[in-house]
């Protein structure tokens, strides 16, 4: 590495930038590098690399090893701030601007709540007409693709005392199935993984929906696609959008588990 096209200007601190340089040279085929190999790796001079060493390791980053140095777990640190600062939405989003792009339709994902679900995240694409959702919006359940997903995942008994709490959304949706109809209906999502909602909750509004998985395999949220029906069939959202949504359902899930198995890493 060089210096070259780095940032210029009286705020830029170089001495910092060489430091990152140094530590960034290190691979996983050089767990241990003598200071010529830092210095041919990074562009720097000896002495320059020298002096970065002697201060990583006061530090506690580095360590010397034989006529070498190599990295200690202390930088896992310099991670692990970004990682914990995460929350799971944070991860998603990324995957949801992706599937809003390739859909030019609105995404959004939600978690259960009694038997409303919630909105937790969302990005959506302007509409002339469409669905007033923001963060905490609150459904009934059943009549929504994500709650049809998210109902499905319980447990029997759960799903019982769930469905028996009244709705707190102060929305009747048009679609008011009957025990049995409802049970037929999570049933097949169950055997499918996905659900379908074409104009359960009010007129105009289709959407599919699937869930999103955490490291140990459950159902912690559902994520959507929501399009309006004069504009888009329902075979198009369950042909084109579906196979989409589940493979950055998917996507999201690996991430989350990724993101949870990584050590807290303390001082």
């Amino acid at each position: 590495m060089s210096d070259n096209g780095r940032g210029a200007g009286p705020d830029f601190i170089e001495a910092l930038a060489r430091g990152l340089d140094v530590l960034r040279s290190f691979r996983p085929a050089c767990p241990s590098m003598t200071l010529s190999e830092i210095a041919t790796a990074t562009g720097l001079a000896r002495p320059t690399v020298r002096r970065i060493l002697i201060t990583l390791e006061a530090l506690g980053y580095v360590r010397a090893v034989g006529r070498g140095h190599a990295l200690t777990p202390r930088v896992l640190e310099l991670g692990m701030a970004y990682v914990n600062a995460l929350n799971m939405w944070d991860v998603a989003r990324p995957h949801m601007e992706k599937l809003v792009a390739q859909t030019n339709e609105s995404t959004s994902m939600a978690q259960l709540d009694g038997s409303d679900i919630v909105y937790v995240a969302r990005v959506a694409v302007p509409k002339i007409v469409t669905l007033g959702v923001t963060i905490g919006t609150r459904f009934p359940a059943p009549a929504t693709s994500m709650g049809k997903v998210l109902l499905a995942a319980l447990p029997a008994e759960t799903l019982a005392a769930t469905l028996a709490e009244p709705t707190r959304s102060g929305i009747t949706p048009r679609w008011q199935p009957s025990p049995g109809e409802l049970d037929a209906v999570l049933r097949e999502v169950r055997a499918k993984g996905w659900a379908l909602a074409d104009q359960d909750l009010a007129p105009g509004i289709r959407s599919v929906a699937t869930g999103v998985r955490d490291g140990d395999g459950r159902v912690v949220a559902a994520i959507n696609v929501t399009v309006h029906a004069a504009e888009t069939s329902v075979e198009t959202l369950r042909e084109e959008h579906l196979p989409r949504l589940l493979r950055v359902a998917a996507d999201i899930g690996h991430d989350w588990a990724l993101t949870a198995a990584v050590p807290v890493v303390t001082a």
